[in-house]
Order: structure tokens, then C-alpha cells, then sequence
């Protein structure tokens, strides 16, 4: 009991039920869901057999025979190349040049071809004469010593008295002296060669200025 007196919020009726609008609303829109519910459960169970069985029974996609098709054909493929093949052996070959019965007879006799080019035979009896044509004195006696110790012939030694030389040259007397004059040269370490009949002598060297 309250000590206020009642008014007209108080006449609230003892036997009246509550209902809620909102209440209503929401038992409708539970109501209306359910069998969408039902049919989108039922399409996910028919999806997911489909899936997993359909497959296993052979009946897949077309892609899944293609893949199938190419899988079998790699592998053999892959059968195939890994076989050994057979390598072809090199047979021995004959030079349709050589000659084996002339290598016979060649070895049996014990002989060498002779070469065909020989070198020009150097003549060292030919008498050499040396001339010094430097200021150095007893130049042309360390060289004429030169000349014999290689198994030259030493010819005349002395000054040079023609014209002044401007080098070291080694005078030859025809092409028949030549192979001496070059193995003479060599010797010496004279560059120049002069073929020259004013000499008498086979072979000439006149050392230049500048001659060690």
C-alpha cells in the first residue's frame, strides 16, 4: 500500500493477458525462415554427396578424363625414354692414303725416307780473312781466335784499309759461299751480308765501328 492516492494508471484489470507486438512480429519471421532453411540444408547435403561420390563412381567431369588421359600418357612417355638405347660402336677407320705395305717393307728394311729439301752443306775449309776496321786495337786477332776455335780456316788478318765502313759486314764471293757467310754471320753476330767479287778471298769480315 501506498500512502498516495490511486489514480488512473492504477486501474490496471486483474484477469487481462500482455501481449507484445513485438512478440508477435518475431514468432511470424521465425515461422517464414524455417522451411527456407530447410531447403538450402537439404541442397548442401545433395551438393556435398554429389562431391564426394559421383567421382569414385567414375562419373566426373569431362576435365577429370582429360587429366586422367594426359597422367597416363606422360607415364608412358616416361617408360619409354628411360629405356637404354643402344649406342652405336666406333669401327675402326683406314686412311684410304696410307700405304700398309710400303710401312712393312720400310720397317724390315730399317731405312728413313731421305727428305726431300736439304739444307745447304757449310764448308768450313774455306779460308776466312778478318779485318779490323775500328779504332780498337787487336780486334781482328780476337776475333780471327773466334773463327778457329769453331773450325773455321783462318785466312789473312789486319787493319782495314778500303773505304770506312759504316757497319760490320761479311763479303762473300758467289752464291756458292753463301751458306758459309750466313753460318759465319751467325757466329759473329753480323747482321750484314754483301756478296762482292772485289776479294780474292772466299770470305771477308770487316768489323764496323761499334763492334764488341
Amino acid at each position: 500500500m501506498t500512502r498516495y492516492p490511486r489514480d488512473e494508471f492504477d486501474r490496471v484489470p486483474e484477469t487481462s493477458t500482455r501481449q507484445g507486438v513485438h512478440r508477435t512480429v518475431a514468432a511470424a519471421r521465425s515461422r517464414g525462415l524455417a522451411p527456407i532453411l530447410s531447403v538450402g540444408a537439404f541442397a548442401l547435403a545433395v551438393g556435398l554427396v554429389a562431391f564426394l561420390l559421383l567421382p569414385r563412381l567414375g562419373f566426373g567431369p569431362a576435365g577429370g578424363t582429360a587429366m586422367a588421359a594426359d597422367k597416363s600418357s606422360a607415364t608412358a612417355a616416361a617408360s619409354a625414354t628411360a629405356q637404354p638405347t643402344a649406342t652405336p660402336t666406333a669401327q675402326p677407320t683406314t686412311s684410304p692414303t696410307s700405304d700398309p705395305g710400303s710401312t712393312v717393307a720400310a720397317a724390315s728394311s730399317g731405312t728413313t725416307p731421305a727428305p726431300t729439301a736439304t739444307a745447304a752443306a757449310v764448308d768450313k775449309t774455306q779460308p776466312v780473312a778478318v779485318y779490323n776496321g775500328t779504332t780498337t786495337a787487336g780486334l781482328a786477332g780476337r776475333v780471327g781466335s773466334t773463327v778457329t776455335s769453331d773450325g773455321w780456316v783462318l785466312g789473312p788478318l789486319g787493319n782495314w784499309t778500303g773505304p770506312r765502313q759504316q757497319t760490320s759486314v761479311v763479303y762473300y764471293n758467289g752464291a756458292a759461299q753463301k751458306a758459309n757467310a750466313q753460318e759465319l754471320a751467325a757466329l759473329l753476330g753480323i747482321a750484314t751480308l754483301v756478296d762482292s767479287a772485289d776479294f780474292k778471298m772466299p770470305l771477308v769480315v770487316v768489323l764496323g765501328p761499334g763492334y764488341r
